[in-house]
């Protein structure tokens, strides 16, 4: 993921990637996030600015620094504003999985008069299509469809990066979201990435994400190949 100044504190933006990885499982529980010089060398920053990426890691429960044993993993969990309960993928991390991102593609479409994207965006939208792997094995296809507002953001960061954050990088407040179930074949290309037969009965998952004024920021569609494993909801009563 790329870091530059003119998105924010350098600090900041290497403790949002660290968390993702954590979030993600990249860095497990009990295992220690690489030593502080390999950090300034992979995002080529100073020594103090890792060190306050890992101190507000530290502060919010991520993170123990051990006196000549390095930093290591203490919580892989976070506070979602989606739901009360752990977000799926947090689940699967708690459980050993490991969760990679890889991005397909990322354009700009025009959409059809008439046809529902250009009902839900207008004449043009932001497409990001997404794969995520479980344990290296294809295991959810997601596309995207993003207001206009997002297509100023860097599209180098949709490679790995929590679209999430990036919506929140771009001054847009998600409040409201919106998801569906269903059981239906994807699309050819998808039913492709994951690795499936065409016409597959897969777990779909649409989501609808509002902001503040109730304008739709996002519509996303999103296949599950469950033969790998099953959606995961946890409640916290």
């Amino acid at each position: 993921m790329n870091i530059t100044r003119k998105k924010g504190p350098l600090y900041l933006q290497i403790k949002n990637i660290l968390k993702d990885r954590i979030l993600h499982g990249a860095y497990t529980i009990g295992t220690n996030i690489p030593p502080e010089p390999q950090l300034e060398e992979e995002f080529g920053v100073s020594k103090v600015t890792v060190r306050n990426a890992i101190k507000e890691l530290v502060q919010e429960g991520y993170l123990e620094k051990r006196s000549g044993k390095g930093t290591k993993v203490i919580r892989n969990t976070s506070a979602s504003k989606l739901s009360k309960g752990k977000r799926f993928t947090e689940v699967l991390v708690e459980e050993g999985h490991k969760i990679q991102k890889q991005l397909i593609k990322l354009e700009v479409i025009y959409n059809q008069v008439g046809s529902k994207l250009y009902q839900l965006f207008g004449e043009h939208c932001l497409r990001v299509e997404r794969l995520y792997r479980l344990d290296e094995m294809p295991y959810i296809h997601y596309t995207h469809y993003l207001t206009e507002r997002m297509e100023g953001a860097d599209h180098a960061d949709f490679n790995c990066g929590s679209l999430y954050e990036l919506i929140e990088e771009q001054n847009i407040s998600l409040e409201k979201f919106r998801d569906q179930f269903a059981v239906a074949a994807a699309p050819s290309y998808a039913a492709d990435r994951l690795g499936v037969k065409r016409e597959t009965p897969l777990l779909k998952r649409s989501r609808y994400s509002y902001d503040e004024r109730g304008d739709l920021v996002e519509y996303s569609e999103g296949y599950y190949n469950t033969e790998l494993q099953d959606y995961i909801v946890n409640y916290d009563v």
